[in-house]
């Protein structure tokens, strides 16, 4: 008898590639410096060196009321750049759909290794992935979207509360573009074992039920007798 729980490893790592990929995707979208800027004016700015992020901008001061100013950007700000207002919408879809990704791989996985045929495990293995995949692609256009910005050294109208000028002397690609990059990757990685080698895993599982379910009725017939059938003396024939 072939064992599910031994033919569903690659799922299983693909659902862990696919899991820890959602959750640096769900992390970066908070993290600030996905830009770094670096300004002429430092009487404000500490240093002249700026973090944009995704939801907010942030640098240091000796002047102001606190060492660490930040301030929020909103999607509905007219400053707000069409890359900065894309990730914040992806990224918030990219969670979402990785939830569901995830459930339905954790899923699937869970009926091949307890030996569950719910009659449909290809395809929540396909769906899975797709999801992953799509996950992914949520992820990484704005990642790149804000790379390409970043190296084309675009400007940014910031109000004047925000203490930094439109446009910076240089800027520089930030951590939270190249953490998002990896979690992208990590993403790519888990689709395919969840949805390829689910659908191939999946097709032969369900061939090896068919065929054990198959024997059963061939042995039915042979002996006439039903599977886990329990025979029991009669009273008399213990007596006599």
């Amino acid at each position: 008898m072939v064992y599910l729980s031994q033919s569903v490893h690659l799922q299983f790592a693909g659902l862990v590639l696919g899991f820890v990929g959602w959750l640096i995707t769900a992390s970066i979208s908070g993290v600030n410096d996905w830009r770094i800027w670096y300004v002429d004016n430092q009487t404000v700015v500490t240093g002249g060196l700026a973090w944009v992020g995704v939801w907010r901008v942030c640098f240091n001061s000796h002047i102001l009321d606190s060492a660490e100013i930040c301030k929020s950007i909103s999607l509905t700000d007219s400053f707000t750049p069409p890359e900065i207002a894309a990730a914040q919408v992806l990224c918030m879809v990219a969670i979402g759909v990785g939830v569901v990704a995830n459930l339905l791989a954790g899923h699937a996985v869970r009926n091949g290794i307890f030996e569950v045929d719910s009659g449909h495990v290809r395809l929540t293995f396909v769906i899975a992935g797709s999801l992953y995949w799509l996950t992914a692609a949520c992820s990484l256009v704005p990642v790149f979207w804000n790379m390409n910005s970043v190296l084309a050294n675009l400007t940014i109208d910031f109000p004047p509360d925000f203490y930094l000028p439109s446009a910076p002397v240089k800027q520089e690609v930030g951590a939270g573009i190249g953490i998002g990059i990896g979690s992208g990757c990590l993403l790519i990685d888990g689709t395919v074992p969840v949805a390829v080698f689910g659908w191939k895993g999946a097709s032969s599982l369900l061939l090896t039920w068919s065929n054990q379910s198959n024997d059963g009725e061939e042995e039915e017939a042979l002996f006439g007798i039903p599977q886990r059938t329990h025979c029991s003396l009669e009273p008399s024939l213990i007596t006599a």
